[in-house]
């Protein structure tokens, strides 16, 4: 395998943490990345385990010199991904395996065209299922089905889609694209 980074996305209910899991077990040269994060550390985190921790200033100039492959804001906090952390990784020999909301996908794939984005996703009649599973009303049950349809006609940039019925056939489907 040729060191690449491979970003795994798909709606809720399509099993990604558990393809990840299975991708991350079954092949030692995949690694994940520690994102970063311009939010302060909360009491008991440590520097470069969950996040490597960055004031603004150093969150702007990594903005600035293009580091970021992909950024994202939540309740007032930026988070990303390094590019030279995952350079790093691809000068020792190994690949990295991030799993990433669409949208955060489309940005990567922007900034590292070379990046295999792979979206993920159950059949319709799974897909209702594992959704009626996890959702608590059938108004969440309806916004959860409406955003995967969303998702799924916005994830034509993805170089691949591979049907996550079966979490193992998937694993060993996206296994076979690392070769």
């Amino acid at each position: 395998m040729s060191e690449k980074l491979i970003v795994i996305c798909g709606p809720s209910g399509a099993g990604i943490g558990e393809i990840v899991t299975g991708l991350f077990a079954r092949t030692e040269r995949l690694v994940p990345v520690v994102p970063v994060t311009a939010r302060k550390m909360k009491e008991g985190e440590k520097d470069g385990v969950g996040f490597f921790f960055f004031d603004l200033e150093g969150w702007e100039a990594m903005k600035a010199s293009g580091d970021l492959l992909e950024t994202t804001e939540f309740a007032g906090n930026d988070y990303g991904t390094s590019r030279r952390l995952v350079e790093e990784q691809f000068k020792k020999g190994n690949s990295v395996l991030m799993e990433r909301e669409l949208d955060r996908a489309a940005q990567i794939k922007r900034s590292m065209p070379d990046a295999l984005c792979v979206y993920a996703e159950p059949s319709a009649k799974v897909l209702e299922e594992r959704l009626r599973a996890i959702s608590r009303s059938e108004l969440e049950f309806s916004l959860r089905l409406q955003t995967a349809e969303r998702l799924r006609a916005a994830s034509g940039f993805c170089d691949r889609h591979v049907c996550s019925d079966d979490i193992e056939a998937a694993v060993r489907e996206i296994e076979g694209m690392l070769d």
